[in-house]
């Protein structure tokens, strides 16, 4: 049976941005995470061997906005990739990370990139 896991508003203070301030100070980022999956029949007699742990999908999540890039898009990659990866039972992968007040010129709470990656 297909379902889905998703982690949603994941905060993180990282260093991902084109300017050189961006690169040294860091911002604010929010991430969700939303992954389609087979689960096994085992999720559905209270055992976690049959569905994709949290925990596990937050550490990996973690360990990829750790490192710093240019570009939210390349982040973004890098996180649906390792998923699909990690999890066999993953299938499909929607990673949307977004910079609050991104360095624009003007009023902008929030710039928010969705990356999709299917197995």
């Amino acid at each position: 049976m297909n379902g889905k896991v998703a982690l949603e508003g994941l905060e993180f203070h990282a260093y991902h941005g084109v300017y050189p301030q961006e690169r040294s100070s860091g911002n604010k980022f929010e991430v969700d995470v939303i992954v389609e999956t087979e689960f096994q029949e085992t999720a559905f007699q209270d055992d976690l061997s049959g569905t994709i742990n949290y925990e596990d999908l937050y550490a990996l999540v973690k360990k990829e906005m750790e490192k710093p890039s240019k570009l939210l898009e390349t982040v973004g990659h890098a996180i649906a990739e390792k998923i699909l990866k990690s999890f066999n039972s993953a299938i499909y992968v929607e990673v949307k990370i977004s910079k609050f007040n991104p360095p624009i010129g003007g009023v902008c709470k929030k710039a928010s990139v969705l990356v999709s990656k299917r197995k």
